[in-house]
């Protein structure tokens, strides 16, 4: 019977992955706005024999290395399922985008990723350059609960709480230490945490930060503009000042405060501690970052402007929080509109983002470099918003367009737009990378 249906599941989805696949069409040139024409009952047949409880991955954006998964190198301008088959017929857990790779977590706690691995962030070795379709990543012997994708490096924390780091470590970001490798193309456990246990951990451009079951915060990595934490400078070797830790770092800054999540963005970081409270530290241009207009956060510092926080995520050159009633929150850079809040203004504090979320609740939020994405609490919806172009090309197949907003088009949107997928389904997890974005999906009824 469970042969039977997971069979039934996989024709569903390649079904309607055959629906999915137009592609958009530009009269003059890639210059010009692409549209997609998508019909509204275009998802009827889906789930027409999945099992209740299934739970699936849908990904939409940029397709350049195989980002996607799906087996080519198109981009793809509406969610589009991947196959089960591609997970050995196992239901999903976590999904997490980096800047052209993505990782996927299945409910054995098996690894896959697939896309760009030029410096090694699939985790599969270098023996190849990108990937079209998922690879699991092997060298982990323990089940992984939590995932985490980097710019170009990637994370994965086992079930006794280790933590095994791969790819780009040009800057310490893997917390190997000063004498590791540049490139580490297979996971590698962070032996200097022995005995600590590692509860998440969130991943950026060039440097990593994590919380331990105490709620202590460790960061390493490239430290420019103050992202670690650590104040003006991460270290001193001998008499020259350094900007990078090659190890995990404990924040002082945050002695006496239990932390529950933490967020790496391009420049900067964010924390949320127990009581609620938000922790910001990052680029010196503080007008970006929910301050004001002069205070310094090389060290951590709360922003008082919000209410009781339960979620933070960082981008590009912003940042969202969710309340504890379900309000979502955004401030900084607002290029492309990547904030919601209806203009392209920067933000130099926190606002309510609007349109349709202004009376919905959200219980999920992801930033990219400058396109958002949230999941309302009640329906289970995603609405994204912000940048839904794309400046990335592969030289070997030419130019690749972007959707990362999974509106079919590849306008920008300064307030959050309903993703149209099908009503029996609800999204549980929503990551944006550089420019795509992937989910995770469970079907509600028989």
């Amino acid at each position: 019977m469970a042969t039977s249906r997971t069979h039934a599941c996989m024709r569903k989805l390649a079904s309607l992955s055959n629906l999915m696949n137009s592609k958009p069409r530009s009269a003059f040139g890639s210059s010009f706005r692409r549209w997609v024409s998508v019909k509204s009952d275009e998802h009827e047949d889906f789930t027409e024999e999945l099992s209740k409880g299934v739970r699936f991955a849908a990904v939409w954006g940029n397709g350049d290395y195989g980002r996607l998964g799906l087996g080519n190198l198109q981009s793809e301008w509406r969610p589009k399922p991947i196959p089960p088959s591609a997970f050995d017929n196992q239901s999903l857990k976590e999904i997490a985008c980096g800047g052209a790779h993505t990782l996927f977590l299945t409910e054995r706690g098996d690894v896959y990723a697939t896309g760009l691995n030029d410096f090694g962030q699939l985790g599969i070795s270098n023996s190849q350059n990108y990937s079209t379709e998922p690879i699991r990543v092997s060298g982990i012997l323990k089940e992984v609960i939590k995932i985490s994708a980097g710019y170009h490096h990637s994370a994965a924390i086992t079930v006794d709480g280790e933590l095994y780091m791969w790819g780009k470590n040009a800057n310490g970001q893997l917390g190997l230490g000063k004498k590791a490798e540049k490139i580490v193309p297979v996971p590698c456990k962070v032996e200097c945490l022995d005995g600590v246990t590692i509860k998440t951990a969130s991943l950026a451009f060039e440097h990593s930060i994590a919380v331990t079951d105490k709620g202590a915060v460790l960061s390493w990595g490239g430290g420019e503009s103050g992202r670690l934490g650590h104040g003006h400078e991460s270290s001193i070797l001998g008499f020259q000042k350094v900007s990078s830790e090659y190890t995990p770092r404990l924040i002082k800054g945050l002695d006496g405060v239990k932390v529950k999540s933490v967020s790496a963005g391009m420049l900067h970081s964010a924390c949320i501690c127990e009581n609620g409270s938000v922790y910001f530290f990052g680029e010196k241009d503080l007008g970006k970052w929910g301050f004001g207009k002069a205070k310094s956060a090389t060290i951590p510092s709360t922003i008082n402007t919000v209410p009781f926080s339960e979620e933070v995520a960082c981008g590009g050159y912003h940042t969202c929080i969710i309340t504890n009633g379900g309000e979502l929150y955004t401030w900084g850079s607002n290029e492309n509109g990547c904030l919601g809040i209806g203009c392209t203004d920067m933000a130099y504090s926190p606002e309510r983002v609007q349109g349709p979320l202004l009376t919905q609740t959200v219980s999920k939020v992801s930033c990219g470099w400058k396109h958002t994405a949230a999941i309302s609490g009640k329906g289970g919806n995603i609405y994204t918003w912000g940048w839904g172009g794309s400046n990335g090309t592969f030289k070997e197949d030419g130019h690749s367009p972007g959707g990362q907003l999974g509106q079919g088009d590849d306008v920008d949107y300064i307030e959050p737009i309903l993703v149209e997928f099908h009503n029996s389904v609800k999204a549980l997890q929503v990551s944006c990378g550089f420019n795509h974005t992937a989910a995770i999906f469970e079907y509600l009824s028989e």
